[in-house]
């Protein structure tokens, strides 16, 4: 499946078993993989697929940030239209045009199609739809975006992803007449770890390198690949065979048939390449030869998607804790001396960060929730959900969980007390022009780092997953203890944390560049999946 097929909205009976009454959604996190995009690089021209697609509308209405004197507090725009250019017969400039003849609208490669910025807006809709409409769990209308943390990687696909969910979840409709400019928060390649970085990852190129082997060594000289090279072989290099590790590999096959599927007729392959039995193949072969080094080890899971775990993770206890963790200060959120936002907030309830397939697929199983799971389609996504149990009752030494209802600061009998945020780190009524507060608290330290303070903090939290709008099941959460009575899906925090604790980096770029000549594949099982 090329793009994910959204199911019907959840009927009142299915809210009402996937929310339960004892449960209080308190955060959202969710990481969505970016829509329908060209493919990253030109393949099969001798099949008459063109290099340039003409799905790219945006490229008409570009916008550039312009300084437009020399104040820096004056700026303007200017807005632009994009034309690529490229070799001619001669290496003299042509304009690159697509199967018509199209000058304008033409793609770049990878870049977001018109199809992906329809799906990621209808994503943020059918969100808007579930956590807005249905579960009154985010407002109808906001006047500013504090209490929602948006990042993206560096790729543009990604941000104008996550963008476009914003824009459907929040249209301007639904916001203010002075909404201000919302914070979205970006790193640079060689930090970014919102996808496996193999790139700036020397110790996981490694392993990934050595798993890629593997499942090239296993499958090469099968009767699967010999299928698959019988159908798409005359097409290839040289006419080679199909392999893993061809040229292209299977993997860049499977890319360009799958961004051909999801556009229309003028960029599309010959009918060999959509062969369901030769797709089931190149999918299940792609997910091993990506993904099993997530399943079997540990390490593999550390370098790979341990440290956005640990961010995921993070944003759960800084939620438990209120102490600007759960990503209230990276977005600019903190706004006066009671750690609230501009409008009053005191946390992060929504998270929306645009990544890729690569992302989704890791995190999953590295939790050991993909087993069976095909290659993650376009516009994939899965939420994170944070549950507090409403009956439960906080330990005195811990500060109270805050509803959005809560007016306790609105007065204070004339009297303004030292906050729980004011006592722990101080004022914070001049963030902007002073270093970003560091908030301590549970953050990454693994539970037996804990006092028993912060253990007891985490009691009363579950946290559910859901992969397109799929609950899916973390093995470790079904022991006894570890779950919600009569639902195994709704994991324990403690017991969810224990699980990622075990692949969390202590330091993630000196583990990169640690152990670079070490075995690639662990002496003993390491399943997923378990603390």
């Amino acid at each position: 499946m090329t793009t994910f097929q959204p199911r019907k909205p959840y009927t009142r009976e299915e809210l009402a078993q996937l929310y339960p009454k004892q449960l209080e959604l308190q955060l959202v996190q969710i990481v969505l993989r970016h829509g329908e995009r060209s493919p990253v690089s030109p393949r099969f021209q001798n099949t008459g697929l063109r290099p340039y697609w003409p799905y790219c509308n945006a490229a008409r209405q570009l916008t550039s940030v312009i300084m437009a004197t020399t104040d820096w507090s004056k700026w303007d725009e200017l807005k632009y239209r994009r034309r690529l250019e490229t070799f001619g017969m001669d290496d003299g400039p042509v304009i690159a045009a697509g199967p018509n003849g199209e000058f304008d609208a033409v793609c770049q490669p990878g870049e977001l199609t018109d199809k992906g910025r329809e799906t990621t807006l209808a994503l943020g809709q059918r969100l808007r739809h579930l956590y807005v409409d249905q579960l009154g769990f985010m407002p109808k209308l906001i006047a500013d975006s504090d209490m929602i943390y948006l990042r993206a990687t560096p790729l543009s696909r990604a941000l104008e992803s996550v963008q476009q969910a914003f824009w459907g979840f929040y249209p301007p409709s639904a916001r203010t007449a002075d909404f201000p400019t919302p914070t979205i928060v970006t790193r640079t390649p060689a930090d970014e770890t919102l996808y496996p970085n193999d790139g700036n990852c020397r110790r996981f190129a490694h392993l990934s390198r050595a798993f890629a082997q593997r499942a090239a060594d296993r499958w090469n000289d099968s009767e699967d690949m010999e299928y698959l090279s019988k159908l798409f072989s005359k097409w290839m290099p040289g006419k080679s065979k199909v392999a893993v590790d061809s040229h292209p590999r299977l993997s860049g096959i499977m890319d360009t048939i799958n961004s051909t599927d999801a556009h229309g007729p003028q960029t599309r392959l010959p009918k060999e390449f959509y062969d369901p039995k030769a797709r089931a193949i190149i999918d299940r072969i792609g997910v091993e030869e990506w993904y099993a080094g997530y399943v079997e080890s540990a390490e593999y899971r550390m370098l790979g998607i341990g440290a956005l775990m640990g961010d995921i993770i993070s944003r759960m206890t800084g939620s438990v804790e209120r102490n600007g963790n759960d990503g209230l200060v990276e977005v600019g959120g903190v706004d006066d001396d009671l750690g609230r936002g501009r409008g009053g907030e005191r946390g992060i309830r929504l998270a929306l960060s645009g990544c890729h397939d690569t992302t989704l697929a890791a995190t999953l199983t590295s939790l050991g929730a993909f087993d069976g799971e095909k290659w993650p389609p376009f516009t994939s996504h899965i939420a994170f959900e944070l549950f507090h149990q409403k009956n439960w009752t906080a330990p005195s030494t811990v500060p109270a969980r805050i509803s959005s209802s809560d007016e306790e600061f609105k007065k204070r009998d004339g009297v303004k007390s030292p906050s729980w945020w004011t006592s722990l780190f101080g004022s914070t009524k001049n963030t902007i022009d002073s270093p970003v507060p560091q908030p301590e608290g549970i953050a990454r330290k693994s539970m037996e780092e804990l006092s028993d303070q912060q253990k007891e903090a985490l009691k009363g939290y579950y946290v559910r997953i859901r992969y397109n709008d799929k609950v899916m099941q973390v093995p470790g959460c079904k022991a006894p203890g570890k779950h919600l009575e009569g639902d195994t899906t709704f994991c324990t925090l403690e017991a969810f944390k224990s699980i990622v604790d075990k692949y969390t980096p202590k330091n993630w770029k000196h583990a990169c560049a640690s152990n670079v000549d070490a075995p690639s594949f662990p002496e003993n099982p390491e399943p997923a999946g378990y603390a």
